[in-house]
C-alpha cells in the first residue's frame, strides 16, 4: 500500500514528531492537497487515534501532550490556508482554570485536543476570574470550559455559572467542567451542561453539545418557516 502525505502527516502527529508534522503539512500544500483535507484527514484523524490510545491505556498524558504539540505545530502551517478557503471551525470554546488555581497542564491538553478536532479555542489561562469567562461568552464562545485541580478552588466554579446566568447569557452558551476533584454529580449540582474526566472525553462532550445546539437552532428555524 502506498503511503500518502496524509498518512505520513497523521503518523508524525501520533508519534509526536513536530518537525516531521510541519514538513508533511508543508509538503501536502505544495502537492496541492487541500488544507481542509490535511486538517480533517490528517490532523483530526491523528488526534482521534491518540485519544483512543489514551482511553485504552496504551499511552499516557506526556505522550498526548507531545502529540498535541506536533498537531498544533502543523496546524500553524495550515491556518492561513484554512482562512483563505473559509473553512469554518467546529465551534468556539473558551477554556480556563478557575480563580485561585494555577494548574494548567490538564487545561492545556484539553485546549490542544479541541484545536486538533477543528475547534477555535480561546485559552483564558489559569487563575481566571468569573468576569473573564463572562466576557468570553459575550465575545461569542459557544462553550465555556472550566478546570480545577484543587478541592479548594473547585468551589469557584458555581460562581462562574451564576455570573454567566446573571449576565443573561446562560441560554446562549454551554458550560463544561473537569479536573481531578470534579465529578458528574458535582457538575449537575452547579448547573453545568457536562463533565469530562479527561481530554479525549472532553472533545466528545463539547462536540456533542455543539451538535445538539446546532440541531435545536435548525429546528427552531424550520419551525419559524
Amino acid at each position: 500500500m502506498t503511503t500518502t502525505t496524509l498518512d505520513r502527516l497523521a503518523q508524525a502527529v501520533i508519534e509526536g514528531q513536530a518537525a516531521e508534522a510541519v514538513a508533511e503539512a508543508t509538503r501536502g500544500l505544495e502537492e496541492g492537497v487541500a488544507a481542509e483535507s490535511l486538517l480533517h484527514d490528517g490532523l483530526m484523524a491523528a488526534m482521534r487515534h491518540v485519544g483512543q490510545l489514551f482511553e485504552e491505556g496504551e499511552i499516557y498524558v506526556p505522550e498526548m501532550l507531545v502529540s498535541a504539540h506536533a498537531m498544533r505545530s502543523a496546524l500553524e502551517v495550515l491556518r492561513p490556508h484554512l482562512v483563505e478557503q473559509d473553512v469554518r471551525s467546529s465551534g468556539r470554546v473558551a477554556i480556563g482554570t478557575v480563580k485561585g488555581d494555577l494548574h494548567d497542564i490538564g487545561k492545556n491538553l484539553v485546549a490542544m485536543m479541541l484545536q486538533g478536532s477543528g475547534f477555535e479555542v480561546v485559552d483564558l489561562g489559569a487563575d481566571v476570574y468569573p468576569e473573564r469567562f463572562v466576557q468570553a461568552a459575550h465575545d461569542g464562545a459557544d462553550v465555556i470550559g472550566m478546570s480545577a485541580l484543587l478541592t479548594t478552588t473547585m468551589t469557584n466554579m458555581p460562581e462562574v455559572v451564576q455570573a454567566i446566568r446573571d449576565a443573561g447569557l446562560r441560554d446562549r452558551v454551554r458550560i463544561v467542567v473537569g479536573g481531578a476533584p470534579i465529578t458528574q454529580t458535582y457538575a449537575d449540582e452547579i448547573g453545568a451542561d457536562g463533565y469530562a474526566k479527561d481530554a479525549s472525553s472532553a472533545v466528545r462532550l463539547v462536540q456533542g453539545l455543539v451538535d445538539r445546539a446546532a440541531g435545536s437552532t435548525d429546528g427552531r428555524a424550520a419551525g419559524a418557516r
